[in-house]
């Protein structure tokens, strides 16, 4: 166990297939001693027929299995003579699965296998510390709900994440200001001349004007900008504009990063309400800002072609 001491719970695989091996091990000779002539990962099949007879997919349905690994093992029971398939008499389509007379007959011979197998369980239960059947189940609950690779990817984003830096504009960043906008827009659409006005003049167009810049650094490197543009609007303070994010770092949480970061220092200028533009074509953008709390409107004038939905957010 010392391997599993040193790794830790990131070997948890391993750590329960060693457990099933020596388990599965173990019920090959049970098997033996009750004469049984069964094999261990036929039980949930043999078991699923003794209650009734069913069909390859019902079967698969019931015990949790593949349709294919169902009817692996069904061939091989029907090989050693404990099963039989005939179609079904209301849909000819279907093959029905039983158990044959002799299947049955192992049916009643096992009971008390089952029986000494159940109370064995239980008297391991009594002596442990921990009800591990009943963690079976818990486990089992929380990863329906969330896969382990769900989990896991949502360490290594919280982890990467820490490094990411948000920081005000600096003259050092134009370039990187303009090189990731262009980047996301040629990509999808075409570069505009309200493009143009902010990304090459960012002082006079968004600086002077009382808005702002943040750059997301990821490891010392710019990735990752965002702009608040001041609106002459009785309704809106400032438009959060130009926001891209390298798709090299995409997935390390750096467009949240930046969205609150924005949102905060828009609170910090005054401000009560945000404007947005985007397209509905980039839903990773539009997932965010709903995220974020944004809202759909409609009825504004826009400067941009591409623009197919806005979207506001009162702070």
């Amino acid at each position: 166990m010392d391997f599993y001491n040193q790794t830790g719970k990131m070997a948890i695989g391993s750590r329960l297939r060693q457990l099933t091996d020596k388990i599965t091990a173990d019920a090959a000779d049970i098997y033996k001693l009750y004469q049984i002539d069964l094999q261990p990962k036929w039980f949930p099949v043999f078991y699923a027929l003794a209650q009734g007879n069913l069909t390859i997919t019902g079967i698969a349905r019931q015990i949790g299995h593949s349709h294919p690994s169902v009817s692996k093992i069904v061939a091989e029971m029907s090989d050693k003579g404990l099963v039989t398939e005939k179609k079904d008499k209301e849909d000819g389509r279907k093959n029905m699965v039983s158990l044959s007379r002799k299947g049955k007959v192992l049916a009643e011979k096992i009971k008390d296998q089952y029986s000494d197998v159940t109370n064995a369980v239980e008297a391991i239960s009594k002596e442990a510390q921990h009800d591990l059947w009943k963690a079976i189940e818990e486990w089992e609950f929380l990863l329906n709900r969330k896969s382990l690779l769900q989990y896991v990817a949502e360490q290594k984003k919280q982890r990467e994440s820490k490094k990411v830096r948000i920081i005000p504009f600096k003259p050092i960043y134009a370039e990187a200001f303009k090189k990731l906008n262009e980047e996301w827009i040629s990509a999808y659409f075409k570069m505009e001349d309200s493009d143009y006005k902010a990304l090459d003049h960012p002082k006079e167009y968004i600086l002077n004007k009382g808005g702002a810049i943040l750059v997301a650094l990821y490891e010392d490197e710019p990735v990752g900008v965002c702009a608040l543009i001041k609106m002459d609007d009785p309704e809106y303070d400032y438009e959060l504009a130009k926001m891209a994010v390298s798709p090299k770092v995409q997935g390390k949480s750096i467009g949240w990063l930046l969205g609150q970061a924005i949102i905060e220092k828009a609170k910090s200028l005054g401000a009560k309400k945000l404007y947005l533009e985007s397209n509905t074509m980039l839903k990773p953008a539009i997932n965010l800002y709903y995220k974020l709390g944004f809202k759909k409107v409609a009825g504004r004038a826009t400067p941009y072609e591409r623009c197919n939905i806005q979207m506001e957010l009162e702070l």
